[in-house]
């Protein structure tokens, strides 16, 4: 009898756990492709950021530009080189801070721009 109750408690632990960790893939999904932001509602050092890229720079960091590898997978899947990132300003900030945009597609002429204030937790596409 002591066997079947730990059987159905570690069953059931089980199952909490994978909901769980379902649910938390979904919200992460949903969060992160779904949201967007209108290019006006970025901070102004995003959108200073934004025409830079359209642009081609110049970008005020050595790292702009590099290759993002999506490692969170927040963004939808592409082939590795198709994201570059980019630092948006923080003021008062010492280093680079926490908010990016990172690109898809042509450096200056993106498929699709998202915008991170809290460096890849989320992301949001920018509408132009």
């Amino acid at each position: 009898m002591v066997r079947r109750g730990i059987s159905k408690l570690v069953f059931t632990s089980v199952l909490l756990v994978l909901t769980g960790a379902w649910g938390a893939v979904q919200a992460r999904e949903s969060n992160s492709i779904d949201a967007s932001i209108a290019l006006n509602q970025l901070p102004a050092q995003g959108i200073e950021t934004y025409q830079l890229i359209h642009q081609g720079g110049p970008f005020p960091f050595g790292k702009d530009g590099v290759v993002f590898g999506n490692r969170e997978r927040a963004l939808p899947a592409a082939k590795r080189g198709y994201y570059h990132e980019y630092t948006v300003k923080t003021p008062r900030s010492r280093d680079r801070g926490a908010r990016r945009i990172v690109c898809g597609g042509q450096t200056t002429a993106p498929d699709a721009c998202y915008y991170t204030a809290d460096h890849y937790a989320s992301f949001r596409k920018i509408v132009p």
